[in-house]
């Protein structure tokens, strides 16, 4: 209901209105304060790129990190991302992910990233213990937050915002009278927008998800799926990720969506897509894959940004090096 409000404005949002002013009281507050030095927070000595939003939900953050991983990787750095680890319980913080780590311990999008880039990837509620951990044991040379805009406790030196190009700002207000976890000034303040489908403005840049073939939760095989299928989705925003099956020619039969980092019972989701193929994110695959069904897969994609944005961003990550003499 409440994110149903989020995305139009009615007479019921204003019953939210002390609540929202409360929270942009706080907000302002607690980010002045990081400005003005009153609250510490923590200068990595390799330079920090943020990949964030001011929206709540799913806008398409970690697509952005895997192209920013694979990007500085064939530019010659040795990049690592932190993430908190949302929906995860790991066994220590900061928490260095490993061939076996599960989601239940670090949370379904760093292991997915860690599966699918194979770089150091660590998770703490504390950015900064993560970024200490990968500099001084992994060697990194540059660091990737990912969901980080907020986190003021962990200084950066490029901000990138993502933004669902089809929701975007929903009715505009603050939470929980909006979607927004900061006023929209914020997003002149970041080094770019990414605009993530729908239609880019002209100061924003522009970002297509490109899928890949299938592959099977169990084997990671390729396949092509044809006929009647079922698809599961418990991502920020589900319709997105069902909307492009529908896209790309499959015929739905259920379209279950769940709560963003939901944990699966096992059982249920074997008796519900027990019929059909079933087709999912990659995201919830890494949740899935030690009791999927020979017939579930996940749908891979792959962010697809302009030349001239990365050429861009690599230029002022090297002067950024220049400028800290790495």
């Amino acid at each position: 209901m409440i994110e149903w409000l989020w995305y139009r404005r009615s007479w019921i949002n204003w019953l939210f209105a002390p609540l929202a002013l409360l929270f942009a009281l706080l907000t302002t507050a607690r980010r002045g304060l990081y400005r003005a030095g009153w609250i510490r927070s923590y200068r990595a000595p390799v330079p920090v790129i943020v990949v964030g939003n001011i929206t709540v939900g799913g806008n398409g953050k970690t697509p952005v990190v895997l192209w920013l991983v694979d990007l500085l990787t064939k530019a010659g750095y040795r990049p690592g991302v932190v993430s908190r680890g949302y929906g995860g319980k790991a066994p220590h913080y900061p928490y260095l992910l490993h061939s076996a780590a599960t989601a239940a311990e670090a949370g379904d999008e760093p292991v997915l990233i860690y599966q699918r880039c194979g770089c150091p990837v660590a998770v703490a509620p504390k950015r900064a213990s993560a970024v200490q951990l990968l500099v001084e044991q992994c060697g990194v040379d540059v660091i990737i937050c990912d969901d980080g805009l907020q986190h003021y406790a962990l200084q950066r030196d490029i901000e990138l915002a993502v933004m669902d190009g089809e929701r975007r700002l929903g009715n505009g207000w603050l939470m929980p009278m909006g979607p927004l976890r900061e006023t929209p000034s914020r997003l002149r303040q970041v080094m770019a927008v990414i605009c993530n489908g729908g239609q880019a403005r002209p100061d924003e840049i522009k970002m297509s998800l490109q899928p890949a073939p299938l592959r099977n939760v169990r084997t990671n095989h390729v396949a092509i799926i044809t006929g009647a299928v079922d698809a599961l989705a418990g991502i920020g925003y589900p319709p997105r990720f069902f909307n492009s099956l529908l896209q790309q020619g499959y015929a739905l039969n259920q379209q279950v969506a769940y709560a963003d980092h939901q944990q699966f019972n096992a059982g249920e989701l074997q008796q519900r897509f027990a019929l059909r193929p079933l087709i999912m994110t990659e995201k919830d695959a890494v949740k899935c894959r030690d009791f999927a069904l020979e017939n579930w897969w996940y749908l891979p994609v792959t962010a697809q940004l302009p030349d001239k944005f990365a050429t861009r961003l690599l230029a002022q990550l090297k002067e950024l090096r220049h400028g800290t003499g790495l």
